[in-house]
């Protein structure tokens, strides 16, 4: 069956959620596959974290972000989650990932191995199509470490490098009000964590930092929002299943 096509107006959506921040998410795609896109909004600035598909011009169309003064963070550099990374000049992202982000191809981002209609509820207005889909790299790529705080004036966010998923996934962290943006290590949905650079080694030591965090509220990559205590839940589990 052929899939309908979507205007661009219609593309994204936006989510008021608490503490400033806000979803941004593409809803004709399916949830396995949909991609978080997060804002969070400080008193100088603000920060998006994440760019979903790129298949539709992201910042032309979600108002929110037409802000000219943003700090733009990639969880990791899988095609679901940069696709519009290069709409902002400089884009953060680990340094274990910095040349996947600087050189984004259709195999190291993931796209010749997930992208299909399977994905969709819907496509993009023509002249979309998967065979002529690629990521174009930001100007900038802005390497993150581990432990590095991201200033948005009344906010700050700790850079907690979170291995396993990807060699340079990042986590989120905000102390203050102990809000963890998780990216794609934890969420409550299906995880992925057979893909060629994926290590379950790393992914079990990531998982365990962030068990020791005070968390409050979580917001991942993909699927809804939860709690702290569901994320303990969450990862317990995972490790029991994967005796590790």
């Amino acid at each position: 069956m052929r899939l309908q096509r979507i205007s661009e107006q219609q593309w994204y959506r936006t989510t008021n959620k608490m503490d400033g921040i806000t979803l941004i998410d593409e809803p004709w795609i399916k949830p396995f596959y949909r991609c978080n896109i997060w804002h969070v909004q400080g008193s100088e600035r603000g920060m998006v974290v994440d760019f979903g598909l790129g298949a539709v011009p992201l910042r032309q169309h979600v108002a929110l972000l037409s802000e000219r003064d943003l700090l733009a963070v990639a969880s990791h550099t899988h095609f679901d989650h940069i696709g519009a990374a290069h709409e902002f000049c400089c884009c953060h992202v680990h340094a274990a990932e910095a040349e996947v982000l600087a050189s984004p191809d259709n195999a190291s981002t993931l796209a010749n191995q997930f992208l299909s209609d399977d994905m969709f509820e819907a496509l993009p207005a023509k002249p979309y199509s998967h065979a002529r889909y690629r990521i174009t790299a930001p100007q900038q790529v802005c390497p993150l470490e581990d432990g590095e705080m991201l200033d948005l004036g009344n906010r700050q966010w700790e850079v907690i490098h979170t291995p396993g998923h990807s060699p340079g996934g990042i986590a989120l962290w905000e102390a203050a009000t102990q809000t963890l943006i998780s990216g794609d290590l934890i969420y409550d949905g299906p995880l992925i964590e057979d893909l060629w650079h994926s290590d379950l080694s790393d992914y079990a030591a990531s998982m365990r930092r962030l068990r020791k965090l005070p968390v409050r509220l979580v917001h991942g990559g993909h699927f809804p929002s939860f709690s702290g205590q569901h994320l303990t839940y969450l990862i317990d589990d995972w490790l029991r299943q994967h005796d590790l």
